[in-house]
């Protein structure tokens, strides 16, 4: 248990640190024109989304759901398979980011069947966004940038196997 109780307590927080915004958000924002941070650049902009990415898939909650149970599994899975080294610290991070952005927004659409977000680029319109889909695009940037610049192939081989390019052949 003492293995796992680092991981429960960092979901924890990060989740509950995503619901708060979005609770807030909720509280201040909805029903407003929103609020300019930086005026024509970054905004604070309440919106329901019924979908995932951009918008995309509106109202296919009986998708997500179990979609978000799969990606939570496999990082789970993936989680318990990464050695219990200083040097994977960083890999650990990320699984936790993902798996806490996939549990805030999987709360938001069992609870309500949508998504708040209120974080808004205006600046280049970006779509708006929350804070449980930051720790996702942060977490799976940053895993992408170790495994390209910071993690050798020899030792993801053999302390990661399942990242293996190489595929033994019976009897080596």
């Amino acid at each position: 248990m003492k293995k796992y109780g680092k991981i429960v307590i960092s979901l924890l927080i990060l989740v509950a640190f995503d619901q708060w915004t979005k609770y807030l958000a909720v509280f201040y924002l909805k029903g407003t024109d929103g609020i300019a941070l930086i005026p024509n650049i970054f905004h604070l902009h309440y919106l329901e989304n019924r979908g995932v990415a951009f918008g995309m898939f509106q109202n296919q909650i009986w998708f997500f759901l179990p979609l978000t149970m799969l990606i939570l599994s496999f990082m789970l899975i993936f989680y318990s398979k990464i050695p219990d080294k200083k040097r994977y610290i960083p890999l650990k991070c990320c699984a936790i980011l993902v798996t806490s952005g996939a549990v805030g927004n999987m709360i938001d659409r069992f609870l309500h069947q949508y998504v708040v977000d209120f974080l808004y680029f205006k600046l280049i319109n970006f779509p708006i966004f929350n804070v449980a889909d930051c720790y996702v695009v942060v977490g799976v940037f940053l895993f992408i940038l170790l495994l390209l610049f910071y993690y050798k192939e020899d030792e993801l081989e053999k302390d990661l196997p399942f990242f293996s390019s190489k595929r033994k052949e019976k009897g080596e």
